[in-house]
């Protein structure tokens, strides 16, 4: 493009304005800048899109990665109590199917001992009248646990409160398993002692008592739980037993002799469904995605999707169309996810809805997967992993295994073959900015020596207006020359 300058502003005095005409040639050399910096933009969009699918397609993975897990959510079982206010249930992945009966007889019991109230009060001594030491001897464990001898001496530990915090001090030092306190009523004072245990192990004792006041009740607690499981008699040091039934965790809550509670253990069908609807949402996001960058607009106005030739895109949705079609063999049916009620829509999604009806009979349309799943859930689980690695969630989680792999993934070879174009695009901008510079300070040097000069110009020519006006008041008025040198004459 030309220059653009004003002859009159010119020869003025005012000269030119350099920083303008040297940003003007600049400018009309910055043409491929903006191509270059457009192009670092347009890698940055397809970097942020491709990033975006990545992450989607990775949680696609942990959603398949869970349907193919030998121990996941497809294999939990769950224990459902027909009174779960008497008795409730976990269940592993080892349990055995099956319905059990069960009577709660009673529950396993923490062992208490109490004192007669003493009306003095808590710091009053208890040593019998002019003793000054005794013995109590505590039992842990029924008849045969463990006897624990407490010497009292006068002014060390011969109250209920002394005693108290001397038993709480022994006990977490030397791991007695019991724990003491004061407790008042309108009667006085007393020492509670508690088992830390349950059942026997927690039962207490007073197996000696001398040179003392105190007066120890009947101890209390310390018992088993009692239960039935089918008719089979069951004790428990705890009211959480395991090992009765094969994995299954029980919690009992309260006793109920006579009465029988129903535990069903079967497959987790609601942990099952949650992820089976897992994976439909997971795998939708990242088909979705991928059609917004196929909209096709038939008017031409709308630019086309930043990945839309990305062929990257194009081998992931095919890669993915074809492991949601995958099926198996026999399975009672269900080959695919069609048979279980899976259904794909005309954009490649799925949804969850009723199988279609099934020309060789073996399975009946318009079930739901909840239906499916109730009627056969070894069979649905079969379809999605099994012992050779051939099912559903077994090939498609390898083949997403390799779709996000760092180095190899599509999708990441893409995002590196761009990231590398930026990297030369970063290099290239940055030269011709720094030569870019270097050509602004040499022009403007330049156009600055000219601007000097245009400056200059009123003065230059006010100077030869003056000369030639000096000259000019030599002449007379008829206009012939006064000469003020001698006359040349002839020598005629």
């Amino acid at each position: 493009m030309g220059i653009s300058l004003n002859p009159s502003t010119i020869l003025s005095g005012q000269g030119i304005n350099v920083s303008s005409i040297v940003q003007q040639i600049i400018s009309a050399q910055s043409g491929q800048l903006s191509v270059w910096q457009s192009q670092q933009t347009a890698f940055a969009t397809q970097d942020g899109l491709l990033e975006g699918i990545q992450n989607n397609l990775i949680n696609l993975q942990t959603a398949v990665a869970a349907l193919a897990n030998p121990v996941g959510p497809l294999t939990a079982q769950a224990a459902t109590s027909s009174n779960p206010a008497v008795l409730s249930a976990t269940a592993g992945t080892s349990a055995i199917p099956g319905v059990h009966q069960i009577i709660v007889n009673n529950l396993a019991t923490a062992g208490t001992i109490y004192t007669d109230p003493i009306a003095a009060g808590a710091a009053t001594s208890f040593l019998a009248t002019g003793q000054t030491t005794g013995d109590i001897q505590l039992q842990v464990g029924g008849a045969s646990g463990t006897t624990h001898d407490i010497a009292i001496t006068q002014g060390t530990n011969d109250t209920l409160t002394t005693l108290s915090n001397y038993i709480n001090t022994q006990s977490s030092a030397h791991n007695w398993g019991v724990t003491a306190s004061v407790v008042s009523d309108a009667n006085g004072s007393r020492l509670a002692l508690f088992s830390q245990s349950s059942g026997t192990p927690g039962a207490l004792a007073i197996g000696a008592n001398t040179q003392t006041t105190l007066t120890f009740d009947a101890p209390v607690g310390g018992t088993n739980a009692g239960l039935t499981i089918d008719a089979v008699p069951f004790s428990s040091t705890s009211n959480t037993v395991t090992g009765a039934i094969q994995g299954v965790t029980l919690s009992l809550a309260s006793q109920l002799p006579g009465s029988p509670v129903q535990l069903s253990v079967g497959p987790d069908t609601n942990q099952i469904t949650a992820a089976v609807n897992n994976f439909i949402s997971a795998y939708n996001t990242v088909i979705n995605t991928i059609n917004t960058q196929y909209v096709v607009d038939p008017t031409g106005s709308i630019p086309a999707p930043p990945l839309e030739s990305d062929i990257s895109l194009r081998s992931l949705q095919s890669s993915l169309l074809n492991d949601q079609a995958y099926a198996i063999g026999g399975n009672s049916g269900l080959v695919n996810l069609a048979a279980l009620g899976i259904n794909e829509n005309n954009d490649g999604t799925l949804t969850l809805g009723a199988t279609p009806a099934d020309p060789s009979g073996l399975t009946a349309g318009g079930q739901t997967f909840s239906q499916i799943l109730a009627a056969n859930p070894s069979a649905v689980l079969n379809f999605f992993q099994n012992a050779s690695g051939t099912g559903f969630a077994n090939n498609f989680n390898t083949d997403l295994t390799a779709l996000t792999a760092p180095s190899t993934g599509p999708l990441n070879v893409a995002l590196a073959q761009n990231q590398a174009e930026q990297a030369d695009l970063t290099t290239t901008i940055g030269n011709f900015q720094a030569q870019t510079q270097l050509e602004t300070t040499q022009l403007t040097s330049q156009y600055e020596a000219v601007n000097a000069s245009l400056q200059q110009y009123p003065l230059l020519l006010q100077e030869i207006t003056q000369t030639l006006g000096s000259l000019g008041s030599g002449t007379s008025n008829s206009g012939a020359l006064v000469s003020s040198g001698p006359t040349l004459t002839s020598g005629l």
